[in-house]
C-alpha cells in the first residue's frame, strides 16, 4: 500500500490528508518523487536505518572532532569543575542529554550539573526541565567526582547520544517533526495519564499538534489543558499499536502542514520588506 493510500485509509472521514500532502509536497505519489518527501514513508525509513544513520553521523568531520575532543578532555580531567569549563565538553554533554538549547548558558549549566540532586534546594531540582536533574543524577559529579563519566561505557553512551541528536536534527531538517515522531511511537505505550503528556515536551508537542490544539493552550492552567486533550482522545488508546501508528502519522501530516504554512508566511513577509 502506498503512503497516500495508507493515510486515506486511516482518515477516510475528512478526506483532507491527501490534500495536505499534495499542498505540502506536490503530488505525494508522483513517479520519481523522493521517498523522504512523504512524511509517513520518511518515518518508516528512519526507523529502519536509525542505527546506520547514527553511525554515519558520528563519522561526519565536525561530529567526529567533537567526540574526539570530548573523550580526550574527559580522560585527562582532574575535577568536574575543570571538565565542565571546557566548551566542547559542555556542548556534547548537554546535547546528548536533551539540553542542547541550554548551551548558551555555560555558567548555569555548570552549576546545575555540579549540584547534588539529593538536596531539595539543589539547582538541578529548581529548574523546570527535568533533564537537568536526570543528568545530575546520572553523572553524580557532586558526590562521585569524575568516576562515573570517566568510565568507558559512559563516554561511549554520551558520544552515541550526541551523534543521535545530530542525526535527528538532520531528519527534522528534511521532514518536520520526524524526530519527535520517532520518540513518540517508541514510547507512546508508556502513557497512562494526561499529566505524562503535559509534563513531557515531546509527548506534549506530538499530541497537541496531532489534535490541532493551538500553542496558546500552554497559557491555560494544567486542568484546562488536560481537559482539552482528554475531550479529544482516550488515553487508553495509546496501548493500541494501530492507534499509535495512525496518531503518529496524523502528527507528521499536521507538522508538515504547519511547516509549509510558516515557510509561506515567511516568504510573503520577506517580499514586503
Amino acid at each position: 500500500m502506498s503512503g497516500s493510500s495508507l493515510l486515506l485509509s486511516l482518515f477516510p472521514s475528512t478526506g483532507s490528508t491527501s490534500n495536505i500532502l499534495s499542498a505540502v509536497y506536490g503530488s505525494s505519489t508522483a513517479a520519481g518523487q523522493p521517498l523522504s518527501a512523504n512524511p509517513v514513508i520518511a518515518l518508516t525509513l528512519a526507523e529502519k536505518t536509525q542505527t546506520q544513520g547514527i553511525a554515519s553521523e558520528a563519522k561526519q568531520p565536525q561530529t567526529s572532532r567533537d567526540i574526539a575532543a570530548f573523550t580526550a578532555a574527559v580522560k585527562s580531567a582532574k575535577t568536574p569543575a575543570q571538565l565542565l569549563q571546557n566548551p566542547t565538553v559542555l556542548k556534547v554533554l548537554l546535547i546528548a542529554n536533551g539540553l542542547g538549547d541550554q548551551t548558551s548558558y555555560p555558567a548555569l549549566a555548570q552549576k546545575a550539573l555540579l549540584s547534588n540532586p539529593s538536596s531539595s534546594n539543589a539547582l538541578c531540582n529548581q529548574l523546570s526541565d527535568s533533564n537537568w536533574k536526570s543528568a545530575a543524577q546520572t553523572y553524580q559529579f557532586a558526590t562521585k567526582g569524575l568516576s562515573v563519566i570517566q568510565k568507558s561505557s559512559t563516554i561511549s553512551t554520551i558520544a552515541n547520544g550526541y551523534a543521535e541528536v545530530l542525526w535527528r536534527q538532520s531528519l527534522d531538517a528534511q521532514t518536520p517533526g520526524l524526530s519527535n515522531a520517532l520518540t513518540f511511537r517508541g514510547e507512546a505505550s508508556t502513557i497512562t495519564s494526561v499529566d505524562q503528556i503535559l509534563g513531557d515536551p515531546i509527548m506534549r508537542n506530538v499530541v497537541t499538534t496531532a489534535l490541532g490544539l493551538p500553542e496558546q493552550i500552554a497559557y491555560q492552567d494544567l486542568g484546562a489543558q488536560g481537559t482539552a486533550i482528554t475531550s479529544r482522545l482516550n488515553i487508553k488508546d495509546f496501548q493500541k499499536p494501530d492507534f499509535v501508528n495512525s496518531f503518529t502519522q496524523r502528527y507528521l501530516v499536521a507538522a508538515a502542514e504547519a511547516s509549509s504554512s510558516a515557510s509561506g508566511a515567511q516568504q510573503a513577509s520577506s517580499l514586503l520588506v
